[in-house]
């Protein structure tokens, strides 16, 4: 416990060679003037660019980044949790390699770890968010769209269970992510719904949230898959996999 670091950082990726190491060095500068120790797990997807070898050359000079690869891609789920078990802090942020919710928005969350949550996720539904940038229109009411069906399938209670920045307490995580199944974007819910019926206490909070036109998430396709995801938490929770 003595050497562990306060924060992990799990940062999922896929193809991120143009903007990575933007967002490291962003990253970096902030976490090393808090003074708290830390670690950044960095899982690549299966990339085709030249994302790895940006990431280890940046890795040779930050020693507090760990590069995790996926032989194929296997999907931003799938790649959180790999780097959630890998993890060692306290505390354990997954977050966007875009940084759409700015690393400095952690800082939000720790008093309310502090006092007894076991999960605060960002949220941009809730009255005090701030959404610098927003989707296009059809993105937005769609988001709308699933998150009702969220709220009535699955999850009440939350506004926004997809914005990529949630962080978790150390001894929560063996009991969440062991008994993740979806490896897409449907994860987030399965996780939020895994916690309540473990009984795990959740807090959302608004956040600053800048939306980046190069989302590789297809409103339609992955809409659809997403729909389906929320059908298969049931049927997995009626087959008694969550228990």
């Amino acid at each position: 416990m003595k050497n562990r670091p306060l924060l992990s950082l799990i940062i999922p990726a896929y193809n991120e060679e143009n903007r990575i190491q933007k967002a490291l060095n962003k990253i970096i500068k902030y976490l090393e003037g808090r003074g708290y120790p830390y670690e950044i797990i960095i899982i690549d997807d299966g990339s085709s660019d030249d994302s790895v070898k940006v990431i280890n050359k940046l890795s040779e000079r930050y020693k507090k980044i760990k590069l995790l690869q996926n032989e194929n891609n296997k999907g931003k789920g799938y790649s959180v949790k790999k780097g959630m078990l890998s993890s060692n802090g306290l505390y354990v942020l997954f977050s966007d390699a875009d940084l759409s919710t700015p690393i400095e928005e952690i800082e939000k969350f720790f008093s309310w770890l502090r006092c007894g949550y076991d999960i605060v996720i960002g949220s941009r539904a809730l009255e005090d968010s701030d959404v610098q940038i927003h989707q296009p229109w059809y993105r937005e009411t769609m988001g709308k769209i699933f998150n009702v069906l969220v709220r009535f399938l699955a999850i009440k209670g939350i506004k926004d269970t997809q914005c990529g920045f949630k962080c978790f307490k150390r001894e929560v995580i063996p009991s969440i992510f062991t008994r993740q199944t979806i490896d897409r974007f449907g994860f987030d819910v399965e996780l939020l719904w895994i916690a309540s019926k473990k009984g795990l206490r959740t807090k959302e909070v608004p956040v600053q949230w800048f939306n980046d036109s190069n989302s590789r998430v297809n409103p339609l396709t992955d809409g659809i898959s997403m729909l389906y995801e929320l059908l298969k938490i049931r049927i997995n929770d009626l087959m008694g996999k969550y228990r």
